[in-house]
């Protein structure tokens, strides 16, 4: 065991501070890390505050952070994907049981006893996880951990949350054989429009923002729509295939129900503190479309997709 500085909240009202914390040596199936970079996910803020009580209270004190990139200093000896000097990246898992049925068919991110990078039971020290709000070395799971190219920019190293649904939902009109009308509340990085291009999807953003056009346009949407102008909202009603929903404050998600036309999906990868209020109605009709939920996005698929880019 060794310490490492960190940044730590000790309740919900106080602001991050440096402190150190107590990591791990790696065992049989670990890497570690010298962390480089680490991003900040709206989830990290949430936890933080507490504002997730009612379903994952926080244990203070609390060392946020799952947009981990950092370069491998030491694997367990029954690691053969990584090798010190490598560049790896962590998400918001590190470990799994490894022998339910979704970890035998290689979806640990679905896994029941699934532990999260942090605020989770720490079976190996007590207490709980800690994340990559931490300046020097972090473990994970070496099935938990994907590679990483270093040509990859850094944009696309944090933005791979959007990339599951995005993949599932936008290809169905490519195998119907049209292009798909995808939506976006908030901007999910440039890998979104990305995907979306890859599957023949014409990209719509929505902003609250009208100063935030350009810089969608730049990052390459093919639409920008402001959503509090209610004529611009009503233009696109029943148009859209897919909507992606990132927002993780309050909104109101019925007026994006109204966008999806028949057979549509509306997926939240947002986790808003307080549950949205919805119009049930929206998805009664025959024609209804369907809610979904997408979290944790396993590192198998982000591992072939970023070699493919290289």
């Amino acid at each position: 065991m060794y310490k490492a500085k960190a940044y730590s909240a000790t309740s919900a009202t106080s602001p991050l501070a440096s402190t150190t914390i107590s990591r791990r040596e790696p065992t049989e199936h670990d890497v570690q890390l010298e962390i480089l970079f680490c991003g900040i996910c709206h989830s990290d803020l949430h936890t933080v505050r507490n504002e997730w009580s009612e379903h994952v209270p926080t244990v203070y004190p609390c060392v946020p952070g799952h947009e981990i990139v950092g370069r491998v200093t030491k694997v367990g000896p029954a690691v053969t994907k990584f090798k010190p000097g490598d560049v790896a990246a962590v998400g918001c898992m590190v470990d799994s049981d490894g022998t339910c049925p979704e970890c035998r068919a290689g979806l640990e991110q679905f896994c029941p006893n699934m532990i999260l990078t942090f605020n989770s039971p720490n079976k190996h020290l007590g207490g709980v996880t800690y994340g990559g709000y931490s300046m020097a070395s972090s473990w994970t799971s070496g099935s938990s951990c994907a590679s990483l190219p270093t040509s990859i920019s850094r944009e696309l190293r944090r933005s791979s949350a959007p990339e599951s649904p995005l993949t599932r939902r936008c290809a169905a009109g490519r195998h119907q054989g049209k292009e798909s009308r995808s939506g976006r509340p908030r901007r999910t990085g440039a890998h979104g429009r990305e995907v979306c291009s890859c599957v023949r999807s014409h990209v719509v953003v929505f902003t609250t923002s009208p100063n935030k056009k350009e810089d969608a346009l730049r990052l390459g949407a093919d639409e920008v729509v402001v959503s509090r102008n209610a004529n611009e909202m009503q233009k696109h009603a029943g148009s859209f295939d897919f909507i992606l929903d990132a927002v993780s404050a309050d909104h109101d998600i019925n007026a994006y129900i109204q966008l999806l036309r028949r057979d549509a999906n509306l997926t939240l990868v947002g986790a808003p503190a307080k549950p949205l209020a919805v119009a049930g109605m929206g998805f009664c009709s025959d024609a209804a479309a369907s809610p979904a939920r997408s979290s944790v996005v396993s590192p198998k698929p982000g591992d072939a997709r970023l070699l493919r880019r290289t």
